[in-house]
């Protein structure tokens, strides 16, 4: 399934929620990454934002934070018909993820070329093998999210 780059003011309204949580992991000291999660009836059911370093936790990025979030929001792993935005491409690990959830469609920001796995460096999500296949729409809002990033770092250097 190739990836969409035409979206809707929907799709813009909640990647800017997904900023609101980029932000607020960036006033905490960490990589400004959000998520939102909006579930089969179109309202928001889990939100994320990266916590590797306040959790110690290497896997808790902003798309699995949101995920967890949303299997108990649910009470079910499955996220079937559910919606995931957030503000960087995912890498590897993520998309890993939303294919166990069953995320039903994701919305991206801003492309990753050092570590994006839905087309940028690796094509993790939609292989013709995997029993789920996932709607994609990327680079909404591409230019905020990606400035957003690069602003973080070059504080940082």
């Amino acid at each position: 399934m190739p990836i969409e780059t035409s979206s809707s003011p929907a799709d813009e309204l909640w990647l800017k929620a997904a900023l609101e949580q980029a932000e607020e992991a960036e006033a905490a000291g960490e990589v400004p990454i959000g998520a939102v999660i909006l579930g089969p009836d179109k309202t928001l059911i889990a939100q994320g934002q990266n916590r590797v370093i306040r959790d110690h936790d290497p896997t808790a990025h902003a798309e699995i934070v949101a995920l967890r979030g949303a299997g108990l929001a649910s009470e079910n792993y499955r996220l079937e018909q559910c919606t995931l935005y957030v503000t960087l491409e995912p890498c590897s690990m993520c998309a890993g993820a939303m294919i166990h959830a069953r995320i039903s469609r994701l919305v991206f920001g801003a492309f990753d070329p050092k570590a994006g796995a839905v087309g940028s460096v690796l094509s993790v999500l939609n292989h013709p093998q995997l029993n789920h296949q996932i709607e994609v729409t990327g680079g909404v809002l591409a230019d905020e999210c990606g400035d957003r990033l690069r602003r973080f770092f070059q504080s940082r250097r």
